[in-house]
């Protein structure tokens, strides 16, 4: 049994995925109930997860969310860098800033240089990045990793967040309508999101246009929770007013 398990994990590991008539081919003489109880314990020993037909490897979807967060990072980046340098002028030395996860906060940590600054973030990465200043003293809230979009969250992040203070968070959104608000794809990064911007002073919210017109399942603020939204140059003038005309201002 253990060598046969063997044999179907090397497998996986090799094709990424496996569909259970190949494993039928593979053991001619073991039992489809047999062999589904081996991706059973292979799914249980956090190898695989198991799928209609078949199972894939953990390997193989961590490596897809690692493209496909890559693969983001590459798309609008002249809008994501103007934001990005808009926001750089609401710095400022010895100040207690949160940084939120997302690919237009990493490009914001690219530019911060040397600045003194005592920074909080639930992102790996971008704390990676930001550990380039020596200037800078750097928390990073602990959790579970979501590799789609490389934060931490859960409830270790949420009892870290209580006991830290800050001045400053500067955050990001996957979506946003007037309907729906600020949103956000992903349950406990919602969470997280929601605790900082309670407990800060201000709330500097980057958002490239592109965002703008989309939701996604979870809303973690309003307008009326941010006092800042930077943007780039392509939003259209209508939603710039309206958005104006409330609390919140567009930069």
């Amino acid at each position: 049994m253990k060598k046969r398990i063997s044999r179907i994990r090397q497998l996986i590991h090799e094709k990424g995925e496996v569909k259970l008539f190949e494993l039928e081919k593979m053991f001619p003489d073991i039992s489809t109930m047999t062999l589904r109880r081996d991706l059973k314990k292979l799914e249980e020993l956090g190898d695989v997860v198991r799928i209609k037909g078949g199972a894939k490897g953990i390997s193989h979807l961590s490596r897809i969310k690692e493209e496909i967060y890559s693969k983001r990072s590459m798309e609008n980046t002249a809008e994501k860098f103007a934001v990005a340098n808009k926001a750089l002028s609401f710095f400022e030395h010895d100040r207690s800033i949160f940084l939120d996860s997302g690919t237009t906060i990493m490009y914001l940590a690219r530019l911060l240089g040397d600045q003194k600054l005592f920074i909080t973030t639930s992102a790996p990465n971008i704390a990676l990045e930001c550990a380039k200043n020596q200037n800078a003293t750097i928390n990073l809230v602990g959790g579970t990793l979501s590799r789609e979009n490389l934060s931490l969250s859960g409830i270790n992040a949420l009892s870290f967040l209580d006991a830290i203070n800050i001045d400053i968070a500067f955050m990001a959104a996957s979506g946003f309508s007037f309907k729906s608000g600020f949103t956000a794809g992903d349950y406990g990064e919602c969470e997280i999101k929601k605790k900082v911007i309670s407990k800060v002073n201000k709330t500097i919210l980057l958002m490239d246009s592109t965002k703008f017109g989309k939701n996604l399942p979870f809303t973690f603020a309003s307008l009326d929770d941010i006092d800042i939204l930077i943007s780039d140059d392509k939003v259209l003038p209508d939603t710039v007013k309206r958005i104006n005309n409330g609390i919140s201002k567009i930069i």
